[in-house]
């Protein structure tokens, strides 16, 4: 791309060097803080997300403090101050009032600003970083970036028409590259929908079309072959709850909820016990014991254990006497998630006990085709994960594309068509 005859150094690194006749100034050059409290009976609440300003939305958090809030004028820019909010901001399209721990920032001069280009630069991940770097607070991943201090950081000031093609070059190519990212996220999906597919259909009906079969007596399971049974969980798994303290064991591997992948049965990284600081009793298995999430359970979090150590009490262990492959792999299919949502639906905080889990179906096979149905499946799903993985890594490469893009042109690195 073509760059600009003449830079000079800003003097501070998230810009780098700018065009020479672009004008770098402090943010409250700008902008003015606008601090007027009001009621959100007056002024609609509007929610301060990663996507933008927009009327609050029903999963956000409520407060009972609805006369104490922060004034939002459409053209506002804001942002969230608290670290762990990090890029919830953006130029407000509505009036309205947001809470205090926002700030809300109201342009001097709107004639000479171009809302678009700002909204771009605020919400650049340089621009992130620079505003965190300036907070304050006594806890490392959590401080506050407010007025005071957030009013003396530089940013790039461009001519008027300069920032209408910036912004305008940059709604047509993240739009382009938005596009991209959509298609890519519904092949995903397709696919983690027939990965799905597949497993619920060869642990239902087996590997071989043509085998007798018979009514499984069960709406959502349908036919299965002759020779299989429908039993109970209880009949082929127990949990086998060792609650331990973690002080004495605190070299083993720690698992928890959030190191099995959804839907795959896959295992993520882990660390010890004492590196993930457990400090209330946790449960403990062995190698190639069932690690079951009980919490949150249609996020279908389950694996086979490859070693021996901890799991959170949000976890069951479970021990059979079957393949343990293949309980896993019915553990995620349709059959038994049918169960988990019917059991879980009108609940508000799911939770799966084991006497519940002990009630769910199982289309039982035999030992044979419990290690034929775990070998197909084992090669079947590591295929389509892998084209799963391929779509992910083009969603990757195109959102740091992206960034970079929108980085490099608001600071100037190249010339957008039409300069």
């Amino acid at each position: 791309m073509e760059r600009y005859s003449k830079y000079c150094q800003s003097g501070t690194n998230w810009l780098g060097e700018l065009p020479s006749h672009w004008q770098l100034r402090r943010i409250s050059a700008l902008y003015d803080a606008r601090n007027e409290k009001v009621s959100d009976q007056d002024y609609p609440p509007l929610s301060v997300t990663m996507q933008g300003i927009m009327p609050q939305l029903e999963t956000a958090a409520k407060t009972q403090d609805g006369d104490n809030r922060k004034l939002v004028k459409a053209g506002d820019f804001v942002i969230n101050s608290r670290s762990d909010r990090r890029g919830a901001c953006g130029i407000s399209a509505y009036d309205g009032s947001v809470t205090l721990i926002s700030n809300v920032l109201a342009p001097k001069d709107r004639n000479s600003m171009n809302t678009r280009y700002y909204s771009y630069l605020f919400k650049s991940e340089g621009f992130a970083d620079e505003f965190y770097r300036q907070g304050t607070g006594i806890v490392d991943d959590l401080w506050s970036t407010n007025w005071s201090r957030m009013k003396s950081i530089l940013v790039s000031r461009p001519p008027l028409t300069e920032q209408e093609r910036i912004a305008d070059y940059l709604d047509a190519k993240t739009s382009e590259i938005d596009v991209l990212v959509e298609d890519c996220e519904r092949e995903i999906e397709l696919l983690q929908e027939y990965r799905k597919a597949v497993i619920s259909e060869t642990v239902t009906k087996g590997l071989n079309p043509d085998v007798p079969t018979k009514d499984s007596g069960i709406e959502w399971i349908g036919k299965i072959p002759v020779s299989w049974a429908i039993v109970p969980f209880k009949a082929i798994g127990t949990v086998a709850a060792n609650l331990q303290h973690p002080s004495d064991y605190p070299d083993v591997p720690q698992v928890s909820p959030d190191r099995i992948e959804k839907d795959s049965g896959r295992l993520l990284p882990c660390v010890s016990v004492a590196e993930a600081g457990v400090e209330s009793d946790n449960h403990l298995f062995h190698a190639g014991d069932i690690l079951y999430s009980k919490v949150r359970p249609a996020l279908n979090k389950v694996t086979v254990a490859p070693f021996d150590g901890m799991c959170s009490a949000d976890m069951y262990p479970i021990v059979t006497a079957q393949n343990r492959n293949w309980l896993v792999c019915y553990m995620l299919s349709n059959a038994f998630m049918e169960q988990v949502i019917v059991s879980t639906d009108r609940v508000k905080m799911p939770k799966i006990n084991k006497e519940e889990l002990g009630t769910f179906k199982v289309v039982l096979s035999d030992a044979d085709a419990q290690i034929k149905i775990a070998a197909y499946l084992d090669a079947k799903t590591a295929e389509i994960d892998s084209l799963i993985d391929a779509k992910q890594s083009m969603v990757d490469k195109l959102r740091e594309y992206r960034r970079s893009l929108i980085s490099e042109a608001i600071t100037g690195k190249f010339k957008v068509p039409g300069v």
